[in-house]
């Protein structure tokens, strides 16, 4: 008798939408929480109050923190990836910095990574929706707010998605270099 026919499908297999699933369950909650709040304030910020400046204030300040805690937090705890920007002292030039995990040292749990690229991508898309409403409302003090949210968020968006490919190129290079054929072919060359 197979003891596999007695067991109950797994309901949530790895890398389903289940925050359940999640390494870490308390950064993703807030990661969403993060990403939405700002949003539901925006959209149904009227409904509660008529004072548009405090619902711009109340709406940047969650689109900050969403900005920070994605960057610094959400990102390197659930996909291994963090980026920033330096600038060189003696010349003024900017330049991005992208650093990621190690695979082999660290693996990244799908339900995490699934969540993070979904909302990622999704959060710009709505922003800039909302921006194509607000032009055809003829609403342009509200234009701002979308703006500085639409920067903010593609802002994150790009810079996770050029670590995303920076990481990438760099395991698929590690791997060639240390995995023996490449540095095998290329000592037994010069020897």
């Amino acid at each position: 008798m197979d003891s596999n026919a007695n067991q109950e499908p797994n309901p949530n297999p790895p890398g389903s939408l289940s925050w359940r699933l999640s390494s870490h369950p308390i950064t993703l909650l807030f990661f969403l929480a993060f990403r939405i709040s700002s949003l539901l304030v925006y959209l149904f910020g009227l409904l509660f109050t008529q004072n548009f400046v405090l619902i711009f204030i109340i709406t940047i300040l969650l689109l900050a923190s969403d900005f920070y805690f994605l960057k610094n937090i959400a990102g390197r705890r659930l996909v291994g990836q963090r980026w920033w920007n330096e600038v060189d002292a003696q010349n003024g030039d900017s330049h991005w910095v992208f650093e990621s995990s190690d695979p082999a040292v660290r693996t990244i749990n799908a339900t995490d990574s699934r969540f993070f690229w979904m909302a990622l991508y999704l959060q710009p898309l709505l922003w800039v929706a909302l921006a194509v409403f607000a032009v055809f409302r003829s609403e342009f003090i509200w234009l701002s707010l979308v703006v500085i949210a639409m920067v903010l968020t593609i802002t994150n968006t790009l810079a996770f998605s050029r670590c995303d490919k920076f990481s990438q190129a760099t395991n698929l290079a590690s791997s060639a270099l240390y995995s023996g054929g490449l540095a095998r072919n290329v000592a037994g060359g010069v020897l």
